[in-house]
């Protein structure tokens, strides 16, 4: 059915020119109407626009909306990617800003850290000089007592000897050096 109407709208298409052309004579005006040229001529589109229109116009529309539709599928996609890569950057920057300052505040503990740990050694340090020198100043003090009781000790023996030797006894007893230590020790009050 369908063939035979395509084959029977093809024929009048194509005898529609020999139809209009056998109408005109040899020496027309263009500008003068034909009612032949114009009933073919209008009939020829009418039948062309009919099939057209259940052939072409149809699957036409679609693939231009179809296209449309894909085209607008794909701004709008576009779109949402713009805005999420826009999204990923804001979030991307502020990780970046975070990282930064957690960088600086790490850098500034550990700067808070180091000057803490100098300041104790160096108080550690002034500490045990401090406590060393205490400490010599004791054992130099304690050398000096030792010096000056061996000192004194050796005076009180030789005070001892040479008295002895004076009066011609033997000094050695107890009251004798008691007698000594308290000569020293008004003379060493007195000096």
């Amino acid at each position: 059915m369908r063939r035979a109407l395509r084959t029977a709208v093809l024929s009048l298409v194509t005898a529609a020119p020999l139809f209009a052309s056998e109408a005109a004579p040899g020496n027309t005006n263009l500008l003068d109407p034909n009612v032949g040229l114009m009933f073919w001529t209008l009939l020829i589109f009418v039948v062309l626009l009919v099939v057209l229109s259940k052939f072409a116009f149809k699957p036409l529309l679609a693939a231009v909306e179809a296209r449309e539709a894909a085209l607008e599928q794909s701004i709008q996609q576009a779109q949402r990617d713009r805005e999420e890569a826009a999204s990923l950057l804001a979030q991307q920057r502020a990780a970046l800003a975070e990282a930064r300052a957690e960088s600086a505040k790490a850098l500034a503990d550990a700067r808070s850290l180091g000057e803490k740990a100098r300041a104790e050694a160096i108080e550690r340090a002034k500490a045990e000089a401090a406590d060393l020198l205490d400490r010599t100043r004791r054992e130099i003090g304690a050398e000096k007592e030792r010096a000056i009781a061996d000192l004194r000790r050796e005076a009180i023996d030789l005070a001892l000897a040479g008295a002895g030797k004076v009066i011609g006894q033997r000094l050695d007893g107890a009251s004798d050096r008691a007698m000594v230590e308290s000569f020293l020790a008004s003379m060493a009050k007195k000096g």
